[in-house]
């Protein structure tokens, strides 16, 4: 397919070109944003294919910015008609403003991932035959398995953002992923395990047996550690989070609170605390858009900046925010390529990419060794935070007790709770073991979902409170 989406217009590029100029002639900022995706998702449930989607779509959206207002209108009809219908309903918030366009982003990454789509390989039968292979294979390897789930799933995205001053930007954005959920039980009582794998690449590159049947043991063993699981104690107590996925907590309980619009409306647990202490000594958070094939990562976001490695805490001091063009402006900053959004219908926001924090000095067998009693979390599942007051809740699916400093029974049941700008400051012991997920990370905002990418390595946080269900 043609990359260059301005071409399916009805019409030339000049004359696209001048209804936009026309209409962002008083703004601010502002672009027209096209795009066309494909997505494929295949399900193998209970030993049989039980669900299948593929979906095309394609369509426009136009910003118009002026001062805090934004315009925003889209269409599914690339025409000139339906784009001099959404100019006239975008530009309204520019009438009576006299704005001055904001200059064109600057430069371009180097490119980040490749431009082949990969929904056409493999094929669909050599897909559902991979997926019976995995549920073959997890069926054969315990007795005690009873369902296995299985799906994998690609899209390919691509984008063309034109903004007024005649700056173009062309990114095609592929993404896989396959998820294993295995339940296993014993008598009356079931458990599950799962595990997840992707990025902004093809399925060839990843999706070896070696590989599969990686994150299929995986799944199996998460499932039947948690089938021997005793009740969680609940309590405060000294808690250790594994490297890895467990930095969805970091995602959430942190990361939103430092997004530019949060910041600038003071609606955010760290609004108004750039340069002072916001967490322990030795915790660096960082956003990093420009790692290459990760599940977050861009080569330019979706207002056409390059994406970056933006430094947010360091060394527990507070020193940026993730910025969309729009807040970046209001707030007297620069834009660091977090402007995201779903799809042409939705306007672009400050959303993270990669976050996470970086290594410490610290093996995970020290850290682990310096607990006399507590809960060693591996993974989580479900949570919940309140950004304004940075309160978060977050269950854990695999976790374990510490007993005089050695990891013990598996315990089911154990939610961490806390507030997170004070559980950064509760941490005293970072793990040399810095690592992103395994690229299944889904991040929602207003009603929007993005792919992202979380990590940390293994942290001690002392005196956190644990819900459980024995005391």
């Amino acid at each position: 397919m043609n990359t260059d989406l301005l071409s399916l217009f009805d019409a030339d590029e000049a004359a696209v070109r001048k209804v936009l100029g026309q209409s962002l002639a008083n703004a601010d900022d502002g672009e027209l944003y096209l795009e066309h995706a494909q997505a494929e998702s295949l399900t193998f449930d209970n030993g049989r294919l039980k669900g299948g989607s593929f979906n095309t779509d394609q369509g426009f959206g136009l910003r118009a910015v002026a001062g805090e207002a934004v315009g925003y209108a889209h269409s599914g009809e690339l025409s000139l008609s339906a784009l001099k219908r959404a100019a006239d309903a975008a530009a309204a918030v520019t009438r009576g403003h006299a704005g001055s366009y904001a200059a064109a982003p600057q430069g371009t990454n180097r490119r980040l991932y490749g431009q082949e789509n990969p929904i056409g390989s493999p094929t669909f039968e050599e897909k559902v035959t991979l997926l019976q292979e995995i549920d073959a294979y997890l069926r054969g390897k315990d007795a005690k398995v009873r369902q296995v789930t299985a799906s994998i799933a690609a899209s390919w995205q691509v984008v063309n953002i034109l903004r007024a001053d005649g700056h173009k930007v062309v990114d095609v954005r592929p993404m896989t992923r396959v998820n294993i959920s295995v339940v296993v039980g014993e008598g009356d009582r079931q458990e599950t395990g799962s595990f997840g794998m992707g990025g902004r690449r093809g399925f060839g590159e990843f999706l070896t047996t070696e590989s599969w049947q990686h994150g299929a043991d995986e799944a199996l063993r998460q499932a039947l550690v948690n089938l021997e699981a005793i009740d969680a104690p609940a309590g405060t107590m000294d808690v250790v989070l594994s490297s890895g996925w467990p930095g969805v907590m970091l995602h959430e309980a942190v990361g939103h609170g430092l997004e530019g619009d949060f910041n600038r409306k003071k609606t955010s647990a760290f609004s108004g605390l750039m340069g002072e202490q916001v967490a322990a000594k030795g915790v660096t958070v960082v956003d990093d858009g420009t790692i290459e094939s990760r599940r977050g990562s861009l080569t330019v976001d979706d207002e056409g900046t390059p994406s970056g490695y933006n430094v947010l805490i360091e060394d527990g001091k507070l020193v940026g925010y993730m910025q969309d063009r729009q807040n970046a402006r209001l707030m007297g900053m620069k834009a660091t390529g977090n402007g995201r959004r779903q799809s042409y219908a939705h306007s672009p926001m400050p959303r993270m990419t990669n976050t996470y924090m970086l290594s410490g000095d610290k093996t995970p067998d020290e850290i682990i060794a310096s607990v006399k009693n507590g809960i060693y979390a591996v993974s989580f599942g479900g949570g919940q935070v309140d950004i304004t007051s940075g309160k978060f809740v977050f269950g854990c699916t695999e976790a374990y007790l510490i007993e005089n400093g050695r990891v013990g029974a598996p315990v089911k049941g154990a939610m961490i709770i806390g507030n997170g700008p004070e559980a950064m400051r509760r941490v005293t012991m970072i793990g040399n073991d810095s690592k992103l997920d395994t690229g299944i990370g889904m991040c929602g905002k207003a009603g929007q979902s993005v792919p992202v990418g979380v990590g940390q390595p293994h942290l001690r946080m002392d005196q956190i409170t644990v819900g459980g269900t024995r005391t």
